[in-house]
């Protein structure tokens, strides 16, 4: 079975900077599309950005365009997403995703069927 296991959170002050790792394992990464979501407490999970499985497109929701950029290594198996210039709304709990069911970039929660942990982010004033 595919993992995925993220890391890189933590607590930071407005204004700073980031760098969530995914480290995945169990099927070939290069071949499937993966993507970061966020859900924080009492809210839904959403999408925030998602990469191809060569790497060449991606796509950053509204609210992280120009702050947040994901990327990804195939030779290590690892996806990234670094984000700058951090914001109150940001706080929330990021989790790596990837899907089997697709072969080209998706944004929809339901499209990814392998799950990580989550890794903490917490944003102050």
């Amino acid at each position: 079975q595919v993992q995925l296991v993220e890391s890189g959170g933590g607590l930071v002050q407005a204004g700073d900077s980031l760098r969530l790792s995914c480290a995945v394992s169990g099927r070939t990464f290069s071949s499937t599309p993966v993507a970061w979501f966020r859900q924080a407490p009492g809210k839904e999970r959403e999408f925030v950005a998602a990469v191809s499985s060569s790497g060449a497109r991606t796509y950053h929701t509204d609210s992280v365009k120009g702050r947040f950029t994901v990327s990804r290594d195939n030779a290590k198996n690892t996806l990234y997403l670094q984000m700058n210039s951090l914001e109150l709304e940001d706080t929330a709990v990021y989790y790596c995703a990837l899907s089997t069911r697709f072969a080209s970039l998706r944004t929809r929660a339901s499209d990814y069927n392998y799950w990580g942990q989550g890794t903490q982010v917490t944003v102050s004033s």
